[in-house]
């Protein structure tokens, strides 16, 4: 049995594993690429593997690192299973069509200026059409219910506690000689955050792979994420500016609309709107609705409704989106990209990043090469949309939003095994973060290795 890395190794994005055993071929996630422009051209490399012989796809969860490459799966010849949860299946959905769209958008723009230069014309990673044609080849399977892949593979979803419906993968493969037990933690998510549940802790494994976004840090304590949220409000409402913040339309806006919904039920809130412009989140959040089961037992008790308040107004058209340009109110608009190099959120800051009544708040990780992680980086002027933009607004950071475990969290969740796995293998990390890990783990007593991109490793 033997595993290679195609992505997410001494990298945050990219996740994709491909697992080889007595003549199966599993993939772990086959997500997209997204960062600088030289990452993105990873997307459009051939796969190492042959689509047309992979029998099964294990979806961790829907974010794109994720899952943003199924649709280009599938058009190379994937006709396998895609097993994830319910709400993994509902979201990679619309988020996969919303990445299409993107997707089209920015080939659109690269085309023009590939014609101003003489070159031929790129063709878009997938369409809308391939997305669609994704969706038949889907399987739910919920939390902690075994489910056989055929007479050698075994494979049980626990809850990962990073979005709505994340899972750790437990992967019991027989082989010749006796069984093997792999574990993939996915993206695993904070402990004591209050719309999913905590992560799972898994007993038992031979052979780990984590992840290691934070792995060489330690977030704010997540219970003051609340009144840090509120003087960020506060602070832009008495200058008078926008409140702006780039929010990844799963989990992290959701996140926001239950805090901003307990702000206003509390009177916390100032006399102002709440904008949500993200068609992806606004459809992300009925996802949410929907499944609400997947939600932690105590915010069904706080809320019905966490996610709706008198404050808060929809942005779904275009129309509704640029009226934005012209409304001079304090007010808090919540905008995709999370990273800023995409969406609607690009057009606020085009309109108010150089206005120094303005706040742009980051809520979430902002990947090298992004947007956000230039501006998070002190930039004082950045390049967007064709044109120079000064920094003058204010630039703020939550880090105690993140969705991701740090290091300590990640530290809890592997030494949660009862007995030292064979190896563990640190993965879905920039480099810093990934051997900071395990130098930690090796402090430890666990045997590690940190992969590079496209490592065979034997099992």
């Amino acid at each position: 049995m033997r595993l290679t890395f195609n992505g997410a190794a001494r990298m945050v994005t990219g996740s994709c594993y491909l697992l080889e055993t007595d003549g199966e071929k599993i993939l772990i996630d086959c997500g997209m690429f997204q960062g600088s422009k030289e990452i993105n051209k990873l997307n459009y490399e051939p796969f190492d593997f042959d689509p047309k012989k992979i029998s099964f796809l294990l979806l961790t969860h829907a974010h794109i690192d994720h899952s943003g490459l199924i649709p280009k799966l599938v058009n190379e010849g994937f006709r396998g299973r895609i097993i994830a949860t319910p709400p993994t299946v509902d979201l990679a959905k619309i988020m996969l069509l919303d990445a299409a769209h993107v997707n089209m958008d920015d080939t659109k723009h690269e085309n023009k200026r590939r014609e101003r230069e003489g070159l031929p014309p790129r063709e878009p990673l997938f369409t809308d059409e391939d997305v669609k044609s994704s969706y038949k080849f889907f399987r739910a399977v919920g939390y902690d219910a075994p489910f056989k892949l055929n007479d050698r593979l075994l494979m049980t979803f626990r809850d990962a506690g990073h979005i709505l419906g994340s899972a750790i993968i437990e992967l019991w493969a027989s082989e010749e000689g006796g069984s093997t037990k792999l574990v993939f933690s996915g993206d695993l998510g904070q402990w004591d955050t209050p719309i999913v549940c905590d992560p799972t802790i898994i007993e038992e494994a031979d052979y780990v792979f984590v992840e290691s976004t934070y792995g060489d840090r330690v977030h704010e304590d997540t219970g003051i994420r609340e009144d840090l949220l509120e003087k960020e409000v506060r602070s832009a409402y008495s200058k008078g500016g926008k409140l702006m913040i780039p929010s990844f339309a799963v989990e992290r806006t959701q996140e926001l609309l239950y805090y901003f919904h307990r702000l206003a039920r509390e009177g916390r809130l100032p006399a102002e709107k709440v904008f949500l412009d993200s068609p992806l989140a606004i459809d992300a959040t009925e996802v949410f609705k929907k499944n609400r089961d997947y939600l932690s037992p105590d915010v069904r008790k706080e809320f019905k409704d966490p996610f709706t308040f008198d404050r808060l107004q929809n942005l779904k058209s275009v129309q509704d989106s640029q009226m934005m340009n012209d409304y001079d109110e304090p007010c808090v608009i919540i905008a995709g990209s999370g990273m800023c190099n995409a969406g609607r959120i690009r057009y606020h800051l085009k309109y108010n990043l150089w206005k120094p009544e303005n706040t742009l708040l980051f809520v979430g990780y902002q990947a090298q090469g992004t947007l956000g992680r230039v501006i998070l980086e002190g930039a004082k002027m950045v390049r967007m949309m064709g044109l120079e933009i000064a920094v003058k607004a204010k630039i703020s950071e939550i880090e105690s939003f993140s969705a991701h475990a740090d290091k300590k969290q990640l530290l809890r969740w592997v030494k949660g095994f009862e007995k030292k796995p064979k190896k563990v293998f640190i993965v879905h990390g920039e480099e810093p973060a990934s051997l900071a890990f395990e130098a930690k783990l090796k402090s430890e007593g666990f045997r590690t290795h940190v992969p590079r991109m496209n490592e065979t490793v034997e099992l």
